[in-house]
């Protein structure tokens, strides 16, 4: 629970827009997701997971790759700035992680 009320209280002071979307990442114990939405006409822009693919390496490196992934789709999106919700998550770690590497990637946050 407390989960969740960390969570809404993030999102209460993050709303993305047409102009600056919102990039929000979920960490599960087997898989990393990143989207891309706008709030306003609540449509997913862009989206990378870790599902379905096979990728090799610790999940710090597996979260580096969806970030540089969710960056490429951005960039073909025609998006360059998001607004970065963390949800209940803490900002180190395997988020830290994707973070820079979209940033390597010339998304702006």
């Amino acid at each position: 629970m407390k989960a969740i009320y960390r969570a809404n209280r993030t999102r209460a002071k993050i709303h993305g827009t047409s102009e600056r979307p919102r990039l929000t990442v979920h960490i599960s114990n087997l898989h990393i997701t990143a989207q891309i939405i706008d709030d306003d006409k609540k449509t997913t822009l862009a989206y990378a997971t870790t599902v379905g693919q096979k990728l090799t390496g610790t999940k710090t490196e597996k979260a580096a790759k969806i970030g540089k992934e969710i960056a490429e789709k951005a960039k073909k999106a025609k998006i360059k700035k998001v607004v970065f919700d963390r949800g209940s998550l803490i900002y180190a770690g395997r988020l830290s992680a994707l973070a820079d590497a979209a940033r390597k990637e010339g998304l702006e946050f």
